[in-house]
């Protein structure tokens, strides 16, 4: 059970939202807060105080005053005239993390709507009604104003959702799941637009399958140092512990754990020293994991915060302005990750141009069984490769390149919802960088001519050669395979449950 409104909210939970198998309640310390928000909202109203956005309009149309009469019709139009999104709608586990990320801001009881807001929104989530929320629109401040809106609309029977499988009008979607729509009161759907939760919910989805990926290419790069019959003395806990960061320490004994038993082949020349991409893995592998942490704390403050704008604050009896829907936070974060998966990404694709190459190998050039005849997996570096490229392109940070809207009254905006899409693809195409490096450490280690050892008991081992076979000649069906061994390191596949990387 998650209780919203509690400040618990971790990465761990959003994975679980995402698969819609998460059960809700509102916590029970939170009601009497949500209630007497809301009174303040009603006290203010009947006071003909001035509280933007409740009776005024929004944006640069904050000096128009709005009378008591119109005023929830403010509220539907805000939702109508703010769903002008355009683009791919956001994937279905995406939209289930923003309706309870959505919801549980709304929770804590600073926003100042009803209860039964909270509550729709998470009949949606539990009912699976998706609503369709096209990808782009947002500057990541005034929160992810129009995503959200399209998020909101179906609350008041209106916009487009998917249900059972379908799309479909809202309303009906509704009538089906016996829901009755809301009339939204005062203030209302400005609290349920003005929020980070899009650009929260990308990045947070992100960052699951970023630590699943760090796990991958860990493995990978064992596999490649076995296959390299490379040396694993750059690992020794002795020279990480006088550079003592969290990540290299973890990573290098996460190392030495797999390697564990492998000696490598003893009649062979090696050199003094490996090329750095296998000898910094600590270092770099490390920092990547460190970037990680960042971006996990980061995302945990914000998943347990209140985003929108104004805040009513009960015991002081204040009501506040201010920017807490500014992604500015969370868009630096998503920038940082991107620039570690990034490099997390080329560093794979130097292993694998050095396993293809017989000069830093000393296997068959292209890991071919017969190479001249056939080409072995030349073009799978080739694919690597171009990957790299466009990882680079969208790893420029988002967030220095701000944009004024509303009449240059929100003159800085974050980007952030840029970097969070921008960082899912990253995290996206490196999975598949590290799936080609698998398969051709795979594919080296059973061209060696001498026993692996533990090796070929890893996991990722087995994981890779239960779907890919060993390659004897060239075939067809190498794009699927990459594919399928990409969506597990995603999905986790290559996690050892046993090693916690965090600590």
């Amino acid at each position: 059970m998650i209780n919203l409104g509690e400040q618990t909210l971790s990465l761990a939970d959003l994975d679980t939202i995402s698969r819609g198998t998460a059960d809700l309640e509102i916590a029970p310390s939170c009601r009497a807060k949500i209630d007497e928000s809301r009174e303040m909202v009603v006290r203010a109203i009947e006071q003909g105080e001035i509280v933007y956005g409740v009776t005024t309009g929004f944006g640069a149309l904050s000096n128009h005053r709005i009378d008591t009469s119109t005023a929830r019709q403010l509220q539907v139009n805000l939702l109508r005239s703010h769903a002008s999104g355009t683009g791919d709608p956001l994937p279905a586990p995406t939209v289930r993390v923003m309706l309870v990320l959505r919801a549980n801001a709304l929770a804590y009881g600073y926003s100042g709507v009803r209860p039964v807001v909270i509550e729709r929104l998470m009949d949606l989530y539990r009912n699976d009604i998706l609503p369709v929320v096209p990808c782009q629109g947002s500057v990541g401040a005034s929160g992810d104003l129009a995503p959200l809106a399209h998020l909101s609309l179906p609350l008041i029977g209106e916009g487009i959702v998917e249900f059972k499988g379908q799309r479909m009008d809202a309303a009906d979607a509704l009538k089906q799941a016996d829901i009755v729509p809301l009339e939204l009161e005062p203030k209302e759907a400005l609290a349920l637009i003005n929020g980070t939760q899009v650009i929260a919910s990308v990045l947070g989805l992100a960052l699951v399958e970023g630590w699943n990926l760090l796990h991958a290419a860990l493995q990978a790069g064992a596999m490649t140092v076995a296959a390299m019959n490379g040396r694993k003395d750059s690992f020794d806990a002795l020279i990480q512990n006088v550079r003592p960061h969290p990540g290299q320490r973890a990573t290098a004994r996460y190392l030495r754990t797999l390697l564990d038993g492998w000696e490598g082949d003893p009649a062979a020349e090696r050199p003094v020293q490996d090329r750095y991409s296998l000898r910094a893995m600590p270092q770099v592998l490390g920092a990547v994991m460190d970037t990680l942490g960042f971006a996990t704390g980061v995302l945990e403050t914000e998943i347990n915060s209140v985003t929108d704008n104004p805040l009513f604050f009960d015991t002081e009896q204040r009501i506040l302005s201010g920017a807490n829907f500014h992604g500015h936070p969370v868009a630096l974060a998503a920038d940082h990750m991107k620039t570690a998966m990034a490099s997390l990404t080329s560093f794979s694709e130097r292993r694998i141009a050095s396993l293809v190459d017989p000069r830093a190998s000393d296997l068959p050039a292209f890991l071919a069984a017969e190479p001249g005849v056939n080409s072995g997996l030349m073009i799978a570096h080739y694919v690597a490769a171009s990957i790299v490229a466009e990882n680079r392109t969208l790893a420029h940070p988002a967030s220095v390149d701000s944009l004024s809207t509303s009449a240059d009254i929100e003159d800085y905006n974050s980007m952030g919802t840029l970097a969070a899409r921008n960082l899912k693809t990253v995290v996206t195409n490196a999975s598949r960088v590290v799936a080609i490096e698998l398969i051709c450490a795979a594919q080296a280690i059973d061209l060696r001519d001498f026993d692996p050892g533990p090796i070929t008991a890893l996991n990722a081992y087995r994981t890779v050669r239960e779907r890919v076979p060993f390659q004897e000649q060239d075939t067809f069906g190498m794009s699927g395979w990459i594919e399928e061994i990409a969506t597990l390191v995603r999905e986790g596949a290559f996690r050892r449950d046993d090693f916690d990387l965090t600590t």
